[in-house]
């Protein structure tokens, strides 16, 4: 079962301030691997807060926490902070403003059993 979604990145000041004390801390992973979903499209895949998810696309793949959005009901979108997690899943190739397409992501959703993504893995896929 899996749920297609456009993700929107965007900065958190508390995920900012946790990055600052350590990049490899749980409250920095706990920030950042997270992906805010409609409660619609979480119902739908049969997944409640805090359960991990497998988000990926043909870029690559990573798993993060899902959590419930507050906002009004968004089915089909949901969002990241912008993060080692999220940048998994963006293309390297720039529009005509210079700026990688953070903006609307398109990938899949899908609940998983796997632990979540590790930062030290992340860091090693982009060194390769």
């Amino acid at each position: 079962m899996e749920a297609k979604v456009a993700i929107v990145t965007f900065h958190d000041i508390f995920q900012n301030e946790a990055e600052k004390k350590s990049r490899y801390s749980d409250e920095y992973r706990d920030l950042s691997a997270l992906i805010l979903m409609d409660k619609q499209d979480m119902a739908g895949l049969g997944v409640k807060d805090g359960q991990r998810v497998m988000v990926g696309n043909e870029l690559g793949r990573i798993v993060a926490a899902a959590k419930a959005s507050e906002d009004d009901s968004h089915p089909g979108l949901a969002f990241m902070t912008n993060s080692p997690w999220s940048n998994q899943l963006v293309r390297d190739d720039v529009c005509e403003t210079s700026i990688p397409g953070f903006k609307r992501i398109e990938a899949a959703v899908s609940p998983t059993e796997e632990a979540i993504t590790q930062i030290t893995e992340l860091l090693q896929r982009m060194r390769a």
